[in-house]
């Protein structure tokens, strides 16, 4: 039996999540996820830390179903597809701000550290009628450390060394008193990796050097109650990588290709904001958040090229209750964004004001959402997009839902702006998903099967066709345009069960991303991906084993092959606060392309020691 049927066979024993589990990506404030239309996903504190993961990105595949592409090993370049669409299709916020790279159009996801996370929460399926532009494959939200009132003060620490010269280590401390709570971290992790292209690339670009990298990130909430209902918070986050990678100069005086040289990614990101949020009478909550942004990256050796965005965020949201089955929010958004890069001109700006009205309402068995917004771009015009969701509950553990939707994908600044490619006049992404599932859920298990179809037009891509183009010898090889459409559509399956002290979780994805011009499928797209993990936790000791199946992918013209990769964990808690940790990477040594050409790691052997305390 394939690997593929046996684990759609165990979508009949599925996960952990009550009825009580609340989530805000959904609604974007608080909402039960029994009354959430749409499909998300929670990975909570204990399911990251029990992860093998290397990543983020190696996470939200694991857990959450989602396709990811990496130039090499851990700190490489990485792409995140929700349901096919790409990174640049996909809206990431850490505590509501929203991050990412203006001119790439997309999040560098090598610089988020799993150190700094408390929770992440994943909506796959159409957002942009919440969250704006980009929201068309889904919203990656992720939640920092926070103090909660009452808990006392809690400290962790860890350290470890792994295979490939890695090493890394965290503290975090995490608390309340009277007024104030805190929340503090601070994370370095490294390797020395692997040439991160195998050798003999088409495009001469091997160096057999090794390619490691450094991250070093931290985070700082500090929040104040001055009266019950109405606290003022800060965030401040700081990451800063250094990773090396396979790539060629062509440097005066005769311009020659050089690929010795040690190229390097030096990527800065940091978050600054500062909230407000209060209950102003029985049923009405307002929040108020400034918040800046910035990703600064170098890239290069002996001449790098320098992208940076900076972005400033006002968000104004209110939310109505006046009863316990009925929500309804108003929000208010301004984003100003400017990009400088070394092959523009000069600075480039652009600024949107968005307005969001979203109502959610229970009747019975029934739920009804329903949300809509209006962006107003300096440069893209105008766009509204909305969703309409169904729930209805057909019997204490068993519900149905339906969703449907309209999305839409800002261009870039390089698709806009690059010398000799953008085009300034080029118009937004629009799509269209629809969606539907079922769920059951009963004494802690739980199962579940969505399907959906979204299609996709206005594709911002390459414009070979010069004819299409402006005027000018710049543009004779082509440029950026709005060309062609895609279909995506697939079936998301989840399993987990608990059977004792056993707890069994799976994911199936099946996937049809389709060019509809050309019947080809999408690069690095595959058309199916499953995942399966076994924990046993016997008390003092602990066992782990974890299984991830990637099926083939076309890159290029060619055709990637598929491949599973096998992770193995122990723990053993010696006394209360402190525990060993050991775990084996990719434990039968696969080697396999990430992506065209690109290498990962092989079998990776960590050992690690943990501390975690609670003072009251």
């Amino acid at each position: 039996m394939s690997l593929t049927l046996r684990l759609a066979l165990a979508a009949c024993f599925v996960s952990s999540a009550t009825a009580q589990t609340v989530v805000v990506t959904g609604s974007r404030e608080p909402l039960p996820l029994d009354r959430v239309t749409s499909d998300v996903v929670l990975i909570d504190a204990e399911r990251i830390r029990a992860s093998t993961a290397d990543s983020v990105e190696d996470l939200l595949r694991r857990e959450a179903g989602v396709q990811v592409s990496r130039n090499g090993g851990t700190g490489k370049s990485a792409s995140v597809f929700i349901r096919g669409a790409g990174s640049s299709n996909t809206v990431v916020l850490i505590d509501g701000v929203r991050i990412g790279s203006g001119t790439l159009g997309q999040v560098e996801f090598e610089a988020l550290s799993l150190s700094q996370i408390e929770r992440i929460e994943v909506l796959r399926g159409p957002g942009s009628s919440l969250y704006g532009a980009d929201a068309v494959g889904g919203v990656i939200q992720i939640f920092t450390r926070t103090g909660k009132s009452g808990a006392g003060t809690t400290f962790d620490a860890d350290a470890a060394v792994g295979g490939y010269g890695a090493r890394k280590g965290s503290v975090a401390v995490t608390g309340a008193s009277g007024l104030f709570d805190y929340a503090a971290s601070l994370g370095h992790e490294r390797d020395e990796g692997v040439s991160s292209l195998r050798e003999g690339d088409r495009f001469g670009n091997y160096n057999p050097d090794r390619d490691g990298h450094r991250r070093t990130s931290g985070t700082l909430k500090l929040g104040v109650t001055p009266v019950e209902g109405h606290r003022v918070g800060l965030l401040v986050t700081d990451t800063r990588l250094r990773s090396q990678y396979d790539g060629s100069e062509y440097l005066a005086p005769d311009f020659a290709q050089d690929a010795s040289g040690d190229m390097r990614n030096h990527l800065d990101t940091r978050v600054v904001s500062l909230d407000y949020r209060g209950r102003l009478g029985a049923a009405w909550t307002t929040s108020v958040q400034i918040a800046h942004s910035d990703d600064d990256l170098r890239s290069g050796d002996r001449a790098p090229d320098r992208y940076r965005t900076r972005r400033n965020q006002l968000t104004w949201q209110n939310a109505w209750t006046p009863d316990a089955d009925t929500q309804v929010v108003v929000a208010f958004e301004r984003l100003v964004e400017k990009a400088d890069a070394s092959t523009y001109l000069g600075s480039e700006r652009r600024s949107n004001n968005a307005l969001v009205l979203g109502w959610s309402g229970r009747f019975g068995a029934h739920t009804l959402q329903a949300d809509l917004r209006h962006d107003d771009s300096s440069v893209y015009g105008g766009n509204s997009t909305g969703r309409l969701g169904w729930r209805m509950s057909l019997a204490p553990a068993w519900s149905v839902r339906a969703l449907a939707g309209t999305t839409f994908r800002a261009p870039s600044f390089n698709d806009l702006y690059y010398p000799d490619y953008g085009v300034p006049t080029i118009e937004a992404e629009r799509g269209r998903s629809i969606e539907a599932g079922v769920e059951w859920r009963r004494n802690g298990s739980e199962a579940g099967l969505t399907v959906y179809r979204n299609r996709v037009k206005n594709l911002v891509a390459y414009q070979p066709d010069a004819a299409f183009c402006p005027p000018g010898p710049g543009y004779q090889y082509g440029c950026a345009g709005n060309v062609g459409r895609a279909t995506l559509e697939g079936a998301t399956l989840t399993a987990a069960h608990r059977l004792g002290a056993l707890q069994l979780r799976a994911t199936v994805d099946f996937l049809d991303a389709i060019d509809d011009g050309t019947g080809n499928r999408l690069t690095r797209r595959a058309a199916h991906q499953e995942s399966l993990s076994a924990d046993l936790d016997l008390g003092r000791w602990a066992f782990g084993a974890s299984l991830l199946s990637v099926g083939a992918r076309p890159d290029g013209n060619v055709n990637l092959g598929a491949y599973a990769l096998l992770d193995l964990s122990a723990r053993w808690r010696f006394a209360p606060q402190w525990q060993l940790e050991a775990k084996v990477l990719n434990a039968t040594d696969k080697q396999y392309e990430p992506a065209r050409e690109y290498q990962a790691l092989g079998r990776q052997a960590w050992i690690g020691l943990r501390y975690s305390a609670k003072m009251l």
